[in-house]
């Protein structure tokens, strides 16, 4: 793709990195073969293809973004299931992160909109913050039978509402930094990044974790300091709060490197692990030590199921005749690129694991897609569980918490890789198979 970006222009990083980008793409159209919005909408615009033109223009103008830009980079849900799908490597990821942030400089939105955007990116990375927030809005749900029909502003509070779940796990009391010894001879040492959506809506992923980990010789460490990776800042263009957040992170998994060392740090939610595995150039004009940390911090990060491919996962129990459909989160298998890994872990354990048709589309959740366009995001939810019900399975696995989140107020239990994994190798049977079966 031709550009025409002056020389001041290219004098700003990212506007160079974009640059470099667009003049990546070949106009072939691959991509809307397997994005999400086409192949509901059929909207050029709403293609990777149409989306690039717009952020072309955008960017090259120089202007503020207009509605229009705006209203479809917003339908993207960074699924990134182009860039599986690109013959050109256009490393579209980048791209619209960059045009996100623009957009967040230069464009004002209505200001329902603007409360919402804010009151989400100060609410969801703070679990103390989350767990009141989730509080307030169980007890407001029977209420949303009550909000007018139309009008995005209450669309996007119904799906608050209905999202929220009716319980909630007890909070963890543990230290904020901990240590959990390896059983027997210890083969390796890591740090786990608890997250912060997750330990509300699911401490159960991280326990699983752990436990895992430590029973296969491997001593993990949560260190002090860390917390959100930063990803539903960032995802939203709210540049600043994101890299406070990935800072944070950075400078506590530092001083484990330059300390005791670490193997690994280990990510069990998929969209976080993306993110943190992009660090390196997030961080890439950061003035040193910043730089290097946040390289050397994306070096070790790794899935929760390459970790346990590394140390050897082996089930310690027959496991019972369970068949698992596999729903593969967008930010592993397109993010991260890892797409056979908790399959193997699954069979290994002695599942049965189904792929339903179409596993390369989103679910629809997407960070706070679920929330902010609810109308695309239930849809992409109803054709996935039609998907997932054709296959038989009896339970849904996956590796990422806005999915299962998602996915599990569907007819079937929607449970973490890790969960299953560990129920096999002696831990409890996750919530949802208390006695084993469905």
């Amino acid at each position: 793709m031709q550009t025409n970006f002056t020389a001041e222009q290219l004098a700003d990083p990212d506007t160079r990195e974009s640059n470099t980008i667009l003049r990546t793409c070949v106009h072939c159209g691959f991509c809307t073969a397997t994005c999400p919005t086409f192949v509901l909408l059929g909207d050029e615009l709403d293609s990777p293809r149409g989306r690039i033109y717009l952020i072309k223009d955008m960017l090259e103008s120089g202007q503020p973004a207009t509605e229009a830009v705006v209203r479809h980079v917003d339908r993207c849900l960074s699924c990134l299931s182009c860039m599986t799908t690109c013959p050109s490597g256009v490393h579209y990821m980048h791209l619209v992160d960059h045009a996100r942030r623009y957009i967040e400089e230069t464009y004002t939105r209505p200001w329902p909109e603007r409360l919402l955007r804010r009151a989400l990116g100060a609410t969801l990375p703070y679990p103390a913050r989350f767990r009141l927030a989730l509080r307030a809005a169980r007890l407001a749900r029977p209420l949303r039978g009550w909000l007018p029909g139309r009008g995005t502003t209450f669309g996007r509070m119904r799906a608050m509402l209905e999202l929220a779940p009716e319980t909630l796990p007890p909070a963890d009391p543990a230290p904020a930094v901990r240590r959990y010894l390896a059983e027997g001879e210890r083969r390796g040492r890591v740090a786990l990044l608890t997250g912060c959506a997750q330990t509300v809506l699911a401490p159960s992923i991280n326990a699983a974790t752990i436990r895992l980990l430590t029973r296969m010789g491997v001593e993990v460490v949560v260190s002090e300091g860390q917390g959100c990776c930063g990803a539903l800042n960032h995802h939203m263009g709210q540049h600043d709060p994101a890299m406070a957040l990935a800072r944070a992170n950075i400078a506590a998994w530092t001083r484990e490197i330059e300390g005791e060392g670490l193997d690994a740090i280990v990510v069990n939610a998929s969209g976080c692990g993306t993110t943190v595995k992009d660090y390196g150039h997030m961080f890439r004009e950061e003035p040193e030590p910043w730089a290097a940390r946040a390289a050397l911090v994306a070096a070790r990060a790794r899935d929760v199921s390459e970790v346990l491919l590394q140390f050897g996962y082996a089930p310690s129990r027959a496991a019972p005749e369970l068949t698992v459909a596999y729903h593969a989160a967008c930010s592993l298998q397109h993010g991260q690129k890892i797409t056979s890994a908790p399959k193997q872990l699954l069979a290994r354990a002695g599942f049965t694991v189904k792929e339903p048709a179409e596993g390369h589309l989103c679910c629809g959740s997407a960070g706070t897609y679920n929330l902010m366009q609810p109308e695309i995001a239930g849809a992409l939810k109803a054709r996935k569980l039609e998907n997932i019900g054709r296959t038989g399975a009896a339970v849904i696995a996956s590796g990422n918490i806005g999915c299962l989140t998602q996915l599990g107020s569907g007819p079937l239990p929607a449970i973490h890789t890790v969960e299953l994994l560990d129920w096999m190798a002696g831990g409890p049977a996750p919530a949802g198979l208390s006695d084993g079966t469905v």
